[in-house]
């Protein structure tokens, strides 16, 4: 099986035009949830940022954006299709201490990232680090109900399958370690298939906050 990293890179060229529910669900759930909000965003950090496909949004409503991916193919092509004046690009591992930035943002989204993270406490640890106080996070992953069903990360190639290494979260174990962390949940969705609506939820998604410090 490929590293995470390594199929990223082989999907990447054909990432934006594979027919994908997982992918076009994800994109209209951040965009109505984020548009419901009705507050300004000087600052994003966008992680997970692939091919930009949050990205060309992202910077139509943010000041400022940051996009992080570990995927070198996947950046290429976001800063091919994204070139506004108010984004930049980094390569990061986001496992690691992320070093990639000292800011703090207004707004942190993770699209279909954290199914492919074993370690959670680590990377909400980091995010309430580099969340403003009253910062919010997103978080958009394909629901556990789905994996439950054998559902994954997957995409073909002439050689075959490819299936991306995933790790699979119960929605008590995002919302309990995040706010072991210091995030509260403020609002928590299931996102249906139009085609079928009485099936499992196919996206799952939870917006937390950073807690205001008060002196």
């Amino acid at each position: 099986m490929p590293t995470i990293a390594d199929a990223y890179d082989q999907w990447a060229d054909q990432y934006d035009t594979n027919q994908n529910k997982t992918r076009d669900l994800e994109g209209h759930a951040l965009r109505t949830l984020l548009d419901s909000l009705e507050r300004p965003l000087a600052s994003v950090l966008e992680i997970g940022c692939g091919t930009g496909k949050n990205s060309e949004w992202l910077v139509t409503r943010a000041q400022q954006v940051v996009g992080v991916d570990f995927s070198l193919e996947m950046l290429a092509r976001a800063q091919a299709k994204v070139q506004a004046e108010n984004i930049r690009f980094e390569f990061a591992d986001i496992t690691e201490p992320w070093e990639f930035t000292d800011q703090k943002f207004d707004l942190i989204t993770f699209s279909l990232v954290l199914e492919h993270v074993e370690d959670l406490r680590f990377v909400f640890a980091q995010t309430l680090a580099h969340a403003k106080p009253g910062g919010l996070v997103y978080v958009g992953e394909l629901h556990p109900f789905k994996q439950y069903q054998g559902s994954q990360a997957r995409f073909d190639t002439p050689a075959g399958r490819v299936e991306v290494p995933v790790f699979q979260h119960h929605v008590a174990e995002f919302t309990q370690l995040a706010k072991a962390a210091g995030l509260y949940l403020l609002d928590l969705r299931e996102w249906f298939d139009e085609d079928a609506p009485a099936g499992p939820p196919r996206i799952l998604t939870l917006l937390f906050q950073r807690m205001q410090v008060v002196s």
